[in-house]
């Protein structure tokens, strides 16, 4: 416990009267406080943000280098007779 505290820093954020009152009534329901709400909040942001960028990057990529025809042909024909969503039934 001693150890998360002190690697947490102090800071201020300002935020709108309405944001505000939006932010303590989610931290009540979610039975946390302010901090650990906006924490929680700032995670997933950054999380999203960073899925956000490296989709970006893949995308740029594939579209300076397309694949052929021929090679998506050849791992749908993969994927097909090796992974199934549905368990086998016996």
């Amino acid at each position: 416990m001693w150890n998360i505290v002190d690697s947490m820093k102090t800071i201020q954020v300002v935020l709108d009267s309405v944001l505000l009152r939006a932010t303590d009534g989610a931290a009540r329901r979610a039975r946390v406080n302010r901090s650990a709400l906006i924490r929680r909040a700032l995670r997933e942001h950054l999380k999203r943000f960073e899925t956000r960028e490296l989709e970006a990057r893949d995308r740029a990529g594939y579209e300076e280098h397309p694949s052929d025809e021929g090679e998506t042909v050849a791992w749908e024909g993969v994927t097909c007779t090796t992974w199934s969503p549905y368990p086998k039934l016996t």
